[in-house]
């Protein structure tokens, strides 16, 4: 750590994938939360090198990736695609800072943990930091909400079964899934080929359960994950749901349909309760049901209950986050966390 931050108890930050959607917005939320860093490095590969941008209203530009660049940087977050954190990890790992990664890339390494703070306070499970320090891997955002959600209930009232069907927008593919979500909508209105390389197959106008052969990722593979998250998260505590995740034709936000059936008698009143807390928003009213409209930019999950129509003990909750934020939320704090379990400065 630099003599300036030591002196000044402030850290030194790196966000590799600067120019990436989750690199934006753990940028955003790091400002946000007043994070105590002296200095915030922005770094990409070759293609966003050298770009112009800014850091708390202050200009600056993006930097490659280099061992010079991450000498005497406190925290790392890797916030690129999978692909690209897999080619920069050696030079991060030399680098001896903490590393918070979205990217999932990490997430097989076996010094790695995997960590999902919302649920950890929720289960009353703080998260116990060794005394080396290891690499730690942001649970997917889609695994959080179910996770946090279910587990309110299952306090209220214990649940005899639960499934859920998740919409994963575009922006969980970068920015080149926004593209092409955009380009395909106009080719097809104007009668043009459209672009599947992302994809593998029509998005726009679309919901698909399954992935064409030719998609950057199959959707069986986030939906596995999704599940491996939620189950490393809850620690068996919860309920695991059946999952049904589906590719829908949106920019930005998750939405899940969860359906539980309780073991004893309830209201849907009792379970907006249930709900309410840290981080989750319940919407009584027609105009704020939780949709891929109003979540873009909000840091809480909303929510909503109804009953099922077939009566009995079926309840419904729709509810939809904001997959950057949250992931960048998570990130976040795992890192404020760290100040206080690893100090590199004379902290007060």
């Amino acid at each position: 750590m630099s003599s300036a931050a030591r002196s000044t108890n402030l850290f030194k930050v790196a966000i590799v994938g600067a120019s990436c959607l989750k690199g934006k917005e753990v940028r955003d939320v790091l400002n946000e939360r007043t994070f105590p860093a002296i200095d915030i490095k922005l770094l990409d590969d070759e293609d966003a090198a050298g770009q112009l941008d800014q850091v708390n209203d202050e200009p600056t530009f993006i930097q490659g990736v280099t061992p010079g660049q991450l000498s005497g940087v406190d925290f790392t977050f890797l916030t690129a695609d999978q692909d690209y954190t897999v080619k920069v990890w050696d030079i991060v790992r030399r680098s001896g800072s903490e590393v918070i990664d979205l990217s999932y890339a990490l997430e097989k390494n076996a010094e790695s943990s995997l960590r999902a703070p919302w649920v950890e306070h929720e289960l009353g499970r703080p998260h116990q930091a060794g005394l080396q320090s290891v690499p730690v891997v942001v649970a997917h955002p889609a695994a959080v909400m179910l996770a946090l959600l279910l587990a309110r209930l299952e306090k209220a009232v214990p649940l005899q079964m639960a499934s859920a069907v998740v919409s994963q927008p575009a922006s969980e593919y970068g920015r080149a899934g926004l593209d092409e979500l955009h380009d395909q909508t106009v080719n097809l209105l104007s009668f043009q080929q459209m672009p599947t390389a992302v994809f593998g197959a029509q998005i726009s106008f679309n919901v698909a359960a399954h992935s064409a052969p030719e998609a950057r990722q199959p959707l069986a593979e986030v939906e596995a994950r999704i599940l491996r998250h939620y189950q490393a998260i809850t620690g068996g505590g919860v309920a695991v749901p059946a999952l049904l995740l589906q590719q829908a034709p949106v920019f930005h936000g998750y939405t899940a349909a969860i359906y539980v059936r309780t073991r004893e008698l309830t209201t849907s009143e009792a379970l907006e309760g249930a709900l309410r807390g840290a981080h989750v928003r319940v919407s009584a009213e027609a105009g704020e049901h939780p949709s891929n409209i109003n979540i873009p930019g909000q840091p809480d999950i909303l929510a909503s209950v109804k009953a099922d129509a077939s009566g009995g003990n079926g309840y419904w909750i729709f509810a939809a986050c904001d997959n950057l934020r949250i992931s960048a939320e998570q990130a976040v704090e795992c890192a404020e966390e760290m100040l206080h379990t690893r100090p590199r400065g004379q902290l007060q």
